[in-house]
């Protein structure tokens, strides 16, 4: 259990840097499509394209790191209300119908992925199939998380707050 546990932690910190590192990628190219545009007046045009491309990346990836920090918006109306086993058995329902959904997304972005390998982006002379690879890899990701978090059992009673509670 402590090897997965440490396996799990190490995964969502690479996640994490990697996801800040393509956000800042992402402002970086915007920055310079800026430039490039009102003061060089000679607008790039894989700048918009890469911008696009690393937010893409980088919200797949956010998605995986909320699910694991458990910080998706959720009604706990019914959560609140249930106590011991069967919390943990509606927890153990919410966990399966995400990571199995999450499963199918992976799926279905793998398809995806698949169909396009052939297309390119005209402006970075890249396979479109890249971008594309986010969906399953950013899915999959969320799947491993949704589970770690179960498994780790992180929902007992941990008061959760948000910024709409002040």
């Amino acid at each position: 259990m402590r090897l997965l546990c440490a396996f799990d932690r190490g995964l969502f910190k690479l996640v994490s840097i990697l996801a800040q590192l393509l956000l800042v990628g992402a402002a970086a190219a915007a920055f310079y499509q800026v430039i490039a545009r009102f003061i060089l007046h000679s607008p790039a045009d894989w700048s918009e394209v890469l911008t696009r491309a690393l937010l893409i990346w980088t919200v797949l990836l956010g998605v995986a790191l909320a699910f694991r920090h458990g910080a998706m918006i959720s009604v706990e109306l019914l959560r609140n209300l249930l106590g011991g086993t069967k919390r943990r058995v509606l927890e153990a329902i919410i966990g399966l119908t995400c990571a199995s959904f999450l499963g199918f997304l992976a799926w279905i972005g793998g398809n995806m992925t698949y169909r396009v390998r052939f297309q390119t982006v005209p402006s970075l002379d890249i396979s479109i199939s890249w971008i594309y690879l986010a969906i399953p890899v950013g899915a999959t990701l969320a799947a491993i998380a949704v589970l770690a978090r179960w498994c780790a059992g992180e929902e007992e009673d941990v008061p959760v707050r948000n910024d709409a509670q002040g």
